[in-house]
């Protein structure tokens, strides 16, 4: 049976990647409803550590996994590296004198504890003499609310983690706060903001990003494009080196690695340069979001009738997050784009063939199962195909950001 397991970034005061949250979707046909808590978690460590690889999931940051009472009772974490993992503790937990001490056992052997969606209540406090991170879900709790949870937590010395973090907004107010580390669909899919103009520094990104989206671009020219700037040329080499892109001899020089990849590969790579050089004050993890969706998408239609329109949908989900990289609305950004009409379409009005593979990917990323399943029902997709193009996604992603 295939399991479904997905992960959302949390970052930290400077919107650098710090973990990820590892959250389980299910098995086949998304059967949640009818999965205990316990059963969730222990099926999404079996996935994650055992059967996937952690590394694969987590780029080597920890992840934060929810832990029932029953777990944390049996201790059930020791069998995971600690070096890897963050015990959220629920936050309708029994605190029982079990409780404590299997906290303070797993303490002592080195484990961070997270305190899930926390509401100022007597009873944490022999879990908050423990804890290292306490989560507050910052849209739903009142802001006196949480300035009264704030005062009670003083004293300890625990890191506070937002999370629902959905606008710009909320983002300044848990930093003013106090707030450490940061979690939720701002930082998935960051709020627009309505600057019409384009930086005078990325004009000529764009302008190259446009030569290179163009059909008639051929292999010499993108070769000339890589000779322009000598960190091309690097990073292109030290592509090839990468994991995922494993071959018996090196490759020593530009031309030699142009024709290992081809014309298509060496596009996309020049196409991720550039998107990455563009989000170059933003945080990494909008690159890393916007290439696991490109390979994601394009991955979702192999062997289909869709095959075709599988380059399309790449460049879809590597462009789905310009409008925040270049503080400019989509529109904008696509009217000096000389891209496939269907490609536009998808990204400005979310409409025509591309559309439903990019909100697959977005509801895939938010754990909106049902809407998911509308989506892949209505294309045709297999949902037990899901998670294997996720996760080859992401090891595609880690191979190409070095």
């Amino acid at each position: 049976m295939n399991q479904y397991i997905a992960r959302q970034p949390i970052l930290d005061i400077y919107q650098r990647l710090y973990a990820y949250e590892l959250l389980y979707r299910g098995a086949d046909h998304y059967a949640l409803g009818n999965v205990s808590g316990t059963k969730a978690t222990t099926s999404l460590l079996t996935s994650a550590f055992l059967t996937e690889g952690i590394e694969e999931i987590s780029d080597k940051k920890p992840c934060f996994i929810n832990f029932t009472e029953e777990l944390i009772v049996k201790r059930i974490p020791v069998s995971f590296p600690k070096t890897k993992l963050v015990i959220e503790i629920l936050e309708n937990i029994k605190v029982s004198d079990e409780i404590i001490a299997s906290c303070r056992f797993l303490k002592g052997k080195g484990y961070q504890l997270a305190l899930d969606d926390f509401v100022y209540d007597h009873k944490f406090i022999p879990l908050l003499e423990l804890a290292d991170i306490v989560k507050i879900d910052v849209r739903l709790t009142p802001l006196n609310t949480i300035h009264k949870t704030l005062k009670f937590l003083h004293p300890y010395r625990v890191k506070l983690l937002a999370e629902k973090v959905e606008s710009q907004g909320e983002f300044e107010l848990a930093n003013k706060l106090g707030f450490k580390y940061f979690q939720g669909y701002y930082f998935s899919k960051p709020q627009k903001i309505q600057i019409k103009e384009i930086s005078a520094a990325k004009v000529n990104l764009v302008n190259l990003l446009a030569e290179v989206s163009r059909k008639t671009t051929n292999i010499n020219r993108l070769h000339d494009i890589i000779s322009i700037d000598i960190s091309f040329s690097y990073k292109l080499l030290r592509l090839l080196d990468s994991a995922y892109f494993y071959r018996l001899q090196k490759v020593k020089t530009v031309r030699h690695a142009i024709a290992y990849l081809g014309e298509l590969e060496l596009r996309r790579f020049i196409l991720l340069v550039l998107v990455s050089e563009l989000s170059s004050d933003q945080h990494d993890e909008l690159v890393r979001t916007a290439v696991v969706r490109a390979k994601f998408m394009e991955l979702m239609v192999k062997g289909s009738r869709l095959e075709n329109i599988g380059s399309e949908l790449f460049l879809v989900g590597l462009f789905s997050l310009l409008d925040v990289m270049l503080n400019v609305s989509m529109s904008d950004v696509m009217e000096k784009l000389p891209l496939e009409e269907e490609v536009k379409r998808a990204l400005v009005s979310m409409q025509g063939t591309c559309a439903p593979f990019l909100r697959i990917a977005i509801a895939y990323e938010r754990n909106q199962s049902r809407q998911l399943m509308v989506e892949l029902n209505t294309i045709g997709i297999k949902p037990e195909l899901i998670t294997s193009h996720y996760l080859e996604a992401v090891r595609y992603a880690k191979g190409l950001l070095l």
